[in-house]
Parts: structure tokens; sequence; C-alpha cells
């Protein structure tokens, strides 16, 4: 099972694992993952394929509040955490309160920053913060059909 590491302790948990292997690329990415599944699930296991530690952003309660509504999210910071950490290809969780992942990437300073093919990497914060950091800004496919919004909209009209 993942760390599930407070963002305070991240710089040290990975000051940590660099000096243990210089060499080690680690990868990175973000998320409300407010309903895991499978678009999910696959997307984390390509990004961990592309180097050594995987650490996975997760919004917080409050950030997905102000991301997708007052009905949003539906399962809490706690049990989203848990269960991205139960996935083999996850290394580390951390929690981070701000609507952007900026300041968790300055943090990390990852070699990858991966990312969904519905993002516009010209107008995403964190995909210029990475490429200033040295990083390479990798967009993945999703998963057609899979999206927790759809999902939430399927329960709905059931």
């Amino acid at each position: 099972m993942a760390e599930i590491v407070p963002l305070i302790h991240l710089q040290h948990k990975l000051d940590h694992l660099r000096s243990k292997k210089k060499d080690i690329k680690v990868i990175a990415t973000n998320g409300c993952f407010d309903i895991l599944h499978i678009g999910h699930i696959r997307s984390l296991q390509k990004a961990k394929n592309m180097g050594d530690i995987l650490i996975v952003g997760l919004n917080s309660d409050e950030s997905v509040k102000n991301l997708k509504g007052d009905s949003r999210p539906i399962n809490n910071q706690n049990y989203r955490s848990e269960m991205l950490a139960a996935l083999s290809s996850v290394d580390i969780v951390t929690i981070f309160n701000e609507s952007t992942a900026e300041k968790f990437l300055e943090i990390v300073k990852p070699d990858i920053y991966v990312k969904g093919e519905e993002y516009d990497l010209d107008n995403l914060p964190e995909a210029k913060l990475v490429k200033t950091l040295g990083g390479t800004v990798i967009q993945i496919q999703n998963v057609p059909g899979y999206s927790t919004s759809e999902i939430i909209e399927r329960i709905r009209k059931f």
C-alpha cells in the first residue's frame, strides 16, 4: 500500500528517496479522483510505467467543492486518498487545498508530469511550471466513456 504523506512532509520524504537513489525518475499527476473508475486506474498505471515513483496530488474536499460545485465531492478526501493508496501503481498520495496543483508540483519537481488528454497544456499553469522546473509534461489518452461526471449523470438518470 502506498504512503499517504501530508503535503508539509512531502519535501522531506522526497529528499530521503532521492538521496537513496540519485537517478530516480519521479512521476507526478493530480486530480479529484472522486469516484475511482477504470479510466483512473489505467491512467495511473500508464503514469507509473513512465518512471520509478508515482506521486499523486489529490484535491482536498474544499478544493473539489470550489472546482466542481457544492454537491461535490461525493467521497471525502480520506476515502479518496485511501482508495488511491491501495493501488499498486501509486507510491505516494498527498492532499492539497489549492485549486491548482502548482504548490504540490513545486515541492515534487517531477521528471514527468502526467495529465489527461482533455487538458489544454498551453493554458495549464501546472504544465508551464513543470517545464520551468526542467520536467516534461505528457498527456495520456482517456478511456472513452469513463469520467466521474458521466458516472454521476448515469446514476442520476437511473
